[in-house]
């Protein structure tokens, strides 16, 4: 995974399993079982971390990065109050650049997810697959549908802590090298996913993820973390905070100009024309943006290419990782900034109606 798609796919870190349990209530049995075989692979090729730092013909540099995620993991537990268990204590290459391929959807003239409905998890915007063939397939039934599809790959994903019993969610060859930073972020946003998972709402619980990610990540870079590791960071998160302002600002025009409801066949044209302008001058903002960063071609190919293929499937997406992020991060000030008690004010506010409860959580953040 290169470290230029961070910046793009940020958003992408799974906070759900089904595609890796094969617990869904849609589709075919052969999606199930390649989903379900493709995790328990994940599952038999990890070793826990003592025994690579043991392993004479591991590479050194790796054993740097495992040694410095036990010791992000022990930070998670005694300072951020995440999950003491398994998770992140067992190590595998999977010899491939991502743990798995997520694909979306949405209309033309929409940002609305396309949706997949399972029993335990509930229903959610994409669908993971472990092989991007497959899902290159899938989204083109969907392209066949008339909806706009998006595939990008996802360095981790949670399952929720169900499988702790079988030594928990991995450290994997697709995320062990990012700056230390980024990978305490990571981390921390996949254990948090342990603390609490609502039915049916993606945008609570990839913000509230998210939000334990940053505040967690940014405590963890003043305490634990030296300098060279800080400054790598601030540069890093300078450029992701430029991204992804101008994809929140792109995704907010897109939706002025779709509006609400069915448009009249009269607005069609105008409204495809509008589109097509706001995408264009987001991908002259991105070159603006890229010009501005002067990184090399390799460090930012993952970034080119989303910026390249965006769409409605794409803006839609990112969404869902940031809405109410702010409110989160209000309600960790509310409550002293002491995680118990943020975790406990979340759970509350989990048991109220979605509506209600995300009504909060935008006048908690002031929007």
């Amino acid at each position: 995974m290169k470290r230029g798609w961070r910046v793009a796919s940020f958003a992408g870190m799974v906070g759900v399993a089904v595609a890796a349990l094969g617990l869904g209530g849609c589709g075919n049995l052969g999606y199930y079982w390649d989903s379900a075989s493709g995790h328990m692979t994940m599952m038999a090729a990890a070793r826990p971390v003592p025994d690579w730092l043991a392993d004479e013909a591991a590479p050194q540099p790796l054993k740097q990065r495992l040694e410095l995620s036990l010791r992000i993991r022990r930070f998670a537990s005694d300072a951020l109050m995440l999950p003491d268990n398994a998770s992140y204590t067992r190590y595998a290459d999977l010899h491939r650049p991502a743990a798995v391929w997520n694909v979306v959807a949405a209309p033309e003239l929409s940002l609305t997810l396309h949706r997949w409905c399972f029993p335990v998890t509930g229903c959610v915007g994409y669908r993971g697959y472990f092989d991007e063939a497959a899902a290159q397939v899938q989204a083109q039934q969907l392209r066949e549908q008339g909806l706009e599809a998006s595939v990008y790959p996802v360095p981790a994903y949670s399952t929720l802590g169900w499988m702790n019993w079988a030594g928990g969610d991995p450290l994997l060859n697709t995320f062990i090298h990012y700056p230390e930073g980024e990978l305490a972020r990571l981390i921390f946003h996949e254990l948090a996913h342990q603390v609490l998972y609502v039915k049916d709402d993606t945008p609570f619980n990839e913000s509230f993820a998210t939000a334990v990610e940053r505040l967690g990540g940014a405590i963890y870079l003043n305490t634990q973390a030296g300098d060279g590791a800080r400054r790598e960071y601030a540069q890093y998160n300078e450029r992701r905070l430029a991204f992804r302002a101008l994809v929140r600002g792109t995704r907010e025009r897109l939706a002025a100009i779709y509006g609400q409801g069915q448009p009249q066949p009269a607005e069609l044209e105008a409204q495809r024309r509008r589109k097509a302008q706001a995408m264009s001058e987001f991908r002259a903002g991105y070159a603006q943006l890229r010009e501005r960063w002067g990184l090399d071609a390799a460090r930012m190919r993952l970034t080119d290419r989303w910026v390249a293929e965006a769409n409605n499937a794409s803006f839609g997406a990112m969404a869902a990782y940031d809405e109410l992020v702010p409110g989160f991060e209000a309600l960790f000030e509310r409550e002293g900034r002491d995680w118990r008690r943020f975790y406990e004010a979340v759970r509350q506010l989990a048991q109220e109606p979605a509506d209600v409860r995300r009504k909060r959580l935008k006048a908690l953040g002031g929007s």
